[in-house]
């Protein structure tokens, strides 16, 4: 089957994947153990600013998208629908998730948070339609410089954008540095899993044996 017609496998994987993505943060926000870094980061910038923490990150998405130019890094149907399905999967699943009461069901939530995101992250960047703006970072790295791994670019990106969220105020948790240092690994295991095949290069170079 060709690649581009193969959209019965990659447009549910791709809808999978980003779902997914939005239920594994609501896990991480129900255990009350720690933002992600990049939610670190948003919530400083909308503490420094006044902008309300929804806004700040819709518009840190500019800025983003424009450091993809030197990388050479192009959206896709992917990087729009980012944007709008992760968000109402987050919304729908707190609805309806219990908040962790004890902290070993909360160390569960979050335990499960972590590991959802990085197979939501295979998925969705496996299935090939564009990564979100800030993942796309991330394989644009990689994409430019092959020699770096996934483990080492993702867990650089999530260090750094967390430093500067502290910085500006945001707040941190077990939860917040857990996943900072698992979601490199987690990346690197599972995209190669789920990338759908094609005769054109591979989204990302296989890890190193």
């Amino acid at each position: 089957m060709r690649f581009a017609g193969n959209y019965l496998r990659r447009v549910p994987q791709l809808f999978l994947g980003l779902i997914l993505y939005g239920v594994s943060m609501a896990f991480m926000v129900e255990s009350n153990l720690g933002l992600t870094s990049w939610d670190v980061f948003h919530q400083g910038v909308s503490k420094t600013t006044g902008i309300s923490f929804g806004t700040v990150v819709i518009l840190a998405g500019i800025p983003i998208l424009l450091l993809w130019i030197p990388l050479r890094q192009r959206p896709g149907f992917g990087t729009v629908a980012n944007l709008i399905v992760v968000g109402v999967a987050v919304d729908a699943t707190l609805a309806v998730l219990a908040p962790g009461g004890s902290l070993a069901m909360r160390i569960t939530y979050l335990v499960t948070g972590i590991l959802l995101n990085g197979v939501a992250t295979g998925l969705y960047l496996g299935s090939r339609f564009g990564p979100g703006p800030r993942d796309g970072l991330m394989t644009g790295i990689v994409g430019r410089f092959p020699r770096l791994s996934i483990r080492l670019v993702r867990t650089g990106i999530e260090l750094t954008v967390l430093g500067i969220g502290v910085l500006l105020g945001g707040t941190v948790g077990l939860g917040t540095i857990a996943y900072a240092l698992a979601i490199g690994p987690l990346a690197q295991v599972f995209i190669p899993v789920f990338t759908v095949r094609a005769a054109e290069p591979p989204l990302v170079p296989e890890p190193a044996h």
